[in-house]
């Protein structure tokens, strides 16, 4: 399998600092947060500092994560169609810290997952 070139290089960051790096060099960002009013405010922050680093706001991918040890299965859809709603391309299911006891419960778990959006 050939590898992609250029590598796209994402980064995770709360920092306004980091959200400025992201905006100049970044392919993608990782959110580090919940999907919240704070959340929002960084995502808004993000697409105007890649505008004005020249660059196309929907160039750069934004990648939730859904933490399935911290929220409970009733409420995966409505955090991914947040997380959605407020821009994000890509999400990864983070199925550790969730009491899972072999890889087939992690592989289960986002089985379900995938089952919960419809997918």
């Amino acid at each position: 399998m050939p590898v992609q070139r250029p590598i796209p290089v994402w980064m995770g960051a709360r920092a306004d600092v980091g959200l400025r790096r992201t905006a100049r060099v970044a392919d993608g960002w990782f959110p580090l947060g919940p999907p919240d009013d704070s959340m929002r405010e960084a995502v808004k922050r993000l697409r105007e500092y890649v505008e004005e680093a020249g660059r196309d706001p929907e160039s750069v991918g934004i990648e939730a994560r859904l933490d399935v040890g911290r929220i409970p299965p009733e409420q995966w859809t409505a955090q991914t169609d947040t997380w959605r709603s407020l821009g994000a391309t890509h999400i990864s299911v983070n199925t550790m810290n969730a009491g899972l006891r072999s890889p087939q419960e992690h592989v289960e778990t986002i089985r379900r997952y995938k089952e919960a959006l419809g997918a």
